[in-house]
């Protein structure tokens, strides 16, 4: 049973540090082709960087929130960052220009999952929503109309977010919600939840931690929900049917000459 180190205990060797941002970076993201990271900061900016160049460089800086970021995402020429501003900001990479303004969120948003033709975004107001990537056609003034899904039933900040969509419908051009994609939000009320995309409905609650849940993960069929957090507990989880499938524990071990490790063991 491997203990998490090499049994060389070699050290991976430092190829560079970037150090242009004023205050701590909060979050990464990179570019589907690897060209580009975006990190996210403290000091209420976040950064762009070319990865396939000789030396790593910043080539644009993002600014306009008014308080730090905690979530950034890349899509095709896009950049998109959530704030403890309460507010997402949409940006032309390519430009560094400030596209559109997502603004309803009461509390700083925690995570954002962008499709290319949505956003989700789980914030501290205990809520998630949904919102529209092109808003090229929503008129000066109604700005609001971006925002097309509100989930609402956790009783405490959200955190993690998973969006399935449903494979059994055609791809059509434009945005589609078709009846079946699902949004899974975990939140540190205790509790998992699966949402209809289509109705804005709250389907199953998966209950079960003794503290927030703060990740989540799904098998590659989208069928198997993991949901772990503050307990220390991994539980798995029929979507379908909201049963709980599996718990395991992770245990504290001490190795002789070694620091404590971490196991999962399942019971």
């Amino acid at each position: 049973m491997g203990i998490g180190s090499s049994s060389n205990n070699k050290a991976g060797a430092l190829k560079e540090t970037l150090a242009d941002h004023d205050e701590s970076i909060n979050c990464m993201a990179l570019s589907d082709d690897g060209s580009m990271l975006v990190t996210g900061s403290e000091d209420a900016t976040a950064r762009m960087w070319s990865t396939k160049t000789d030396e790593t460089e910043c080539i644009g800086v993002l600014k306009g929130h008014g308080s730090y970021i905690n979530a950034v995402a890349v899509c095709d020429t896009f950049v998109v960052t959530g704030s403890a501003d309460c507010t997402l900001r949409k940006w032309d990479m390519t430009t560094c220009e400030c596209l559109f303004v997502y603004e309803g969120h009461t509390a700083r948003i925690q995570k954002i999952i962008v499709t290319g033709d949505f956003i989700f975004t789980s914030s501290y107001d205990k809520t998630a929503k949904a919102w529209l990537f092109n808003t090229e056609d929503i008129p000066m003034g109604q700005e609001e109309e971006a925002c097309i899904r509100t989930f609402k039933g956790h009783g405490k900040g959200v955190y993690p977010l998973i969006y399935i969509p449903t494979e059994d419908f055609d791809v059509t051009d434009g945005a589609t919600i078709n009846p079946g994609d699902l949004l899974i939000t975990g939140s540190a009320d205790m509790c998992a939840r699966a949402w209809s995309f289509d109705t804005g409905n709250c389907l199953k609650i998966f209950k079960g931690h003794s503290g927030a849940v703060t990740c989540m993960s799904t098998d590659a069929n989208g069928k198997i929900l993991f949901t772990s957090g503050a307990d220390a507990l991994i539980k798995s989880w029929n979507i379908a049917t909201g049963q709980l499938i599996r718990v395991s524990h992770v245990l504290k071990c001490t190795f002789l000459n070694q620091k404590a490790e971490t196991l999962n063991v399942s019971l």
